[in-house]
């Protein structure tokens, strides 16, 4: 949600401004602008929509200025339009913004009965003024901050431009991600690495209250009280030519082709290659808990609920799956001898870093999955376990998401190896673990049938997913991803909840994407499926191989690779994600950005 970039550099600031703009794209946005300072005053340019508007207003009528801000905005306070986007322009003060100011309409009628003239309808702009009114007063930028600092309540993440100071930029973060970068030639903040990479060989990740005041040549940072800090530096090893499609037509089909290599990674977090538990896990398994609580949204959370299924069953350990946004507001009950696993591919989502303060403020120990090293949730946690994804770029989360469930299945070995518990079928389970990549890669193969299956549904309204335990967690995964990519609407149910209303949706020619595991379930769900099509359904079957002979009444089968039935939810994610990617491109959708979406929720 919004991204933002500010530089101060020895050269004009329009080239880095833009490229750390189009590699914020992933993060969802519905308009953009930069600002410069350039000979004693502010030049700027914003256009609605992509990138590629406002590159058009710069072409041939570029920006000078050697500093500068840019940002781009995901409509919260006021409507996605030239007016409303930013940077925002006060007298001498120019500013970017991501979050929410929640009491910004009393800051607004205050600064309005002075005589403040507001242009915009965005919370944001109280910040521009305010720092207007403060600069105004002969005092130093960073009294001048505190003071603002002091007046806002909420969410935010902002650079500060000022014609008076022409060579710095202040920056502030709470509950927003900020990182502060310093290159050989220029100082800069973004919204995370990736706004910066390329850019800067540093970093600098702000925690909670804290601003900083940069220049090109020298960085200083504060906390809310204004005490001098020191913060932990980073180096920026995010190359840019990695944020790139290569030779794939979207980043969300590069990053589904991706997973191979991405799960052979995350493998290598969780065990050596002899087998032995890493260190990072194997701190956690020492904690022995009595409970896991898991917090997670969206994507996120239904690899959370394939966790419970995996853990439950096998380590005998009661699991509770939490969604973020709810957890803290019902006095939930917390098992102080247990542990909190916080699940988020970004590691900055606002609920989930909510709910996880929310249950440490208990003494409750906790766990950060997280994709990025240095997000709020990875450095706020106990301890830490990271899925080597590498840069997730699309908004609909694919590698991430297998990582996700890589983690939790080893975490969940090493549960059981160290209770004794079920010990032959942990030793089988952590042997097929090595060999994912491999079935992942035979997974990705079927990519040309399930090309055909995506052009036959593309025109549905509605579609149904349909699975029996871990893979009914899986089958709301992949309502989720056809909806959010396709536009179709699409839900997932638990096979043997059919009876109990879903079966009244069913119809004639409705495409009912059903996930079957070789296990105890399949007997079962191929009864529910058959009670599917006797009232029109056109049944789509995503199934282990070997269960094959059983199923040959379906209008379309894909036999996937088995290793174990404990895997299968890990294999059985390529193909679904497969099928919203392809639909989506038969329908001609935004594919790595849909409408009204955000990669990463950073305001509730």
């Amino acid at each position: 949600m919004c991204g933002i970039i500010g530089v101060t550099s020895k050269d004009d600031a329009q080239d880095y401004l833009i490229s750390s703009l189009q590699r914020l794209e992933y993060r969802g946005y519905d308009s953009s602008g930069i600002a410069t300072i350039h000979k004693n005053r502010f030049y700027s340019r914003k256009a609605e929509g992509k990138i590629k508007n406002l590159n058009g207003k710069l072409s041939g009528n570029p920006l000078k200025g050697l500093i500068g801000i840019g940002h781009t905005r995901w409509a919260t306070h006021g409507s996605v339009s030239e007016l409303n986007a930013h940077p925002h322009i006060a007298g001498k003060v120019a500013i970017v913004h991501n979050g929410i100011i929640e009491n910004f309409q009393e800051i607004k009628d205050r600064l309005i009965s002075k005589g403040r003239i507001f242009i915009s309808q965005t919370d944001s702009e109280v910040i521009a003024h305010l720092f207007d009114e403060e600069l105004n007063k002969n005092i130093t930028l960073k009294e001048a901050t505190q003071n603002v600092l002091r007046i806002l309540d909420g969410a935010y993440a902002f650079v500060v431009l000022m014609l008076d100071d022409p060579d710095t930029l202040i920056a502030a973060r709470n509950a927003s991600p900020l990182a502060i970068g310093k290159g050989d030639t220029l100082c800069a903040v973004g919204s995370d690495g990736i706004a910066l990479a390329g850019i800067t060989n540093q970093l600098i990740f702000l925690e909670d209250g804290d601003f900083a005041i940069l220049s090109k040549n020298k960085i200083s940072l504060f906390d809310f009280n204004g005490n001098s800090v020191q913060r932990e530096v980073k180096s920026n090893t995010l190359d840019p030519a990695v944020i790139s499609k290569g030779n794939h037509k979207h980043f969300m089909e590069k990053e589904i082709y991706e997973q191979p290599e991405t799960i052979a990674h995350t493998i290598s977090e969780m065990y050596t290659s002899d087998g032995r538990v890493s260190e990072n896990l194997d701190k956690i398994i020492k904690e022995k808990p009595k409970s896991i609580t898991i917090l997670a949204a969206g994507t996120s959370y239904y690899a959370g609920m394939i966790g419970k299924y995996w853990i439950e069953s096998l380590v005998n350990l009661p699991v509770s799956v939490e969604t973020s946004s709810e957890y803290r507001y019902r006095s939930p009950f917390i098992d102080t001898e247990g542990l909190v696993l916080a699940i988020s591919q970004s590691g900055e989502s606002i609920d989930t870093l909510m709910a996880m303060r929310y249950a440490a403020d208990t003494g409750v120990k906790t766990v950060a999955i997280v994709n990025s090293l240095g997000s709020t949730i990875d450095r706020e946690a106990n301890f830490s376990l990271y899925t080597r994804a590498g840069a997730e770029i699309a908004v609909a989360s694919t590698k991430a998401f297998t990582a996700q469930l890589t983690i939790l299945l080893s975490m969940c070995i090493a549960l059981a190896e160290d209770r004794g518990i079920n010990q032959e079928k942990i030793s089988a389970i952590k042997s097929s673990l090595f060999k994912i990549p491999g079935a992942v890669a035979k997974a990705l193969t079927l990519d040309g049938k399930i090309i055909d299956i995506a052009n036959n549904i593309m025109k549905s309204n509605s579609c149904l997913y349909l699975g029996r335990g871990p893979l009914y967690p899986l089958s709301l995964e992949g309502a989720l991803k056809l909806k959010e990519v396709s536009y179709i609407h699409a839900e997932g149910f638990s096979a043997g909840e059919m009876k109990h209303g879903p079966i009244a949706l069913i119809e004639e020619d409705l495409p009912v994407i059903s996930l079957l595991a070789k296990d105890h379930h399949s007997i079962k769900t191929i009864s529910n499926l058959r009670e599917a099509l006797a009232r029109g359904a056109k049944l789509i079957i995503f199934a282990d191989e070997g269960i094959e002979n059983n199923i040959d009444f379906a209008h379309e089968i894909i036999r996937l690779p088995f290793i174990n039935e404990e895997i299968t939810p890990i294999i059985a994610s390529i193909p679904i994600q497969l099928l919203a990617y392809h639909t989506a491109v038969a329908k001609g959708t935004d594919v790595d950005q849909p409408k009204n979406l955000a990669k990463s929720v950073t305001v509730e």
